[in-house]
């Protein structure tokens, strides 16, 4: 098994985009996101306000005003790059919490034959994300820094690392329905390259705008389709 199977895997993810539950997702995860990094924003914000000087004394100057808004303004810029490299990480571990109706969708089309595994429990799968949730951000944030020394090889470091993290993360998730947690993590074992090259399939496209969004529900449907590939006798 190679790149082909896992390009067909995620052609099939691709072609199913067009499923109501699937947009469901999409849009809950984005929704959810958003509202994450508002409020993160929000008590940015009003930490600034609280702590930050309305005017400071300059000598010969004299006092000078709005030093608070200028911090204001200036945490809005920050926030809004540092979300280019964060909305994806969040979005994606809050589509975590979908990802059964993600996995039941791909097995209703294409595995029909498959007997129902039995819900996930909601505290399970809320831990599973937030972990997931903390991973990304805490490897992305680490990335930043990395970036100022890597030059050219920027989107080699982005790529690698966050097909890494999301070829585990959600190999594991959706593998987990079906084998429990020993047994995805046995699975995973004997196919990291191959779980690596799926994920940086996914991450390739998260450098593109509006379509990085959608990535998190393509990546839990491409591989629920490598897991049963990757899981046949």
């Amino acid at each position: 098994m190679g790149a082909c199977v896992i390009f067909s895997c995620f052609i099939k993810a691709i072609g199913q985009m067009g499923d109501p539950r699937f947009r469901r997702v999409v849009v809950l995860g984005v929704l959810l996101a958003l509202a994450l990094l508002a409020g993160v924003y929000a008590g940015f914000l009003w930490l600034i306000e609280s702590l930050a000087p309305g005017s400071v004394d300059i000598p010969l100057v004299g006092p000078v005003g709005g030093i608070d808004t200028l911090l204001g303004w200036g945490s809005l810029l920050f926030m809004l790059g540092l979300s280019v490299f964060l909305m994806v990480p969040v979005a994606s571990a809050f589509s975590g919490l979908f990802l059964e109706d993600i996995a039941d969708a791909v097995e209703d089309r294409h595995y029909p034959g498959l007997a129902q595994v039995p819900p996930m429990r909601l505290a399970d799968t809320l831990v599973d994300s937030l972990n997931f949730l903390g991973v990304l951000i805490a490897a992305n944030v680490l990335a930043i820094f990395l970036y100022a020394f890597a030059g050219p090889l920027i989107p080699v470091l982005f790529w690698g690392l966050n097909g890494w993290l999301l070829g585990r993360e959600y190999f594991t998730l959706v593998a987990m329905r079906r084998l429990g947690r020993a047994g995805a993590k046995a699975l995973r074992a004997r196919h990291p390259l191959r779980i690596w090259m799926a994920g940086i399939l996914m991450a390739a496209p998260l450098s593109v705008p509006l379509v990085n969004l959608v990535i998190p529900v393509l990546g839990v449907a491409t591989f629920t389709h490598l897991f049963h590939r990757l899981n046949r006798p």
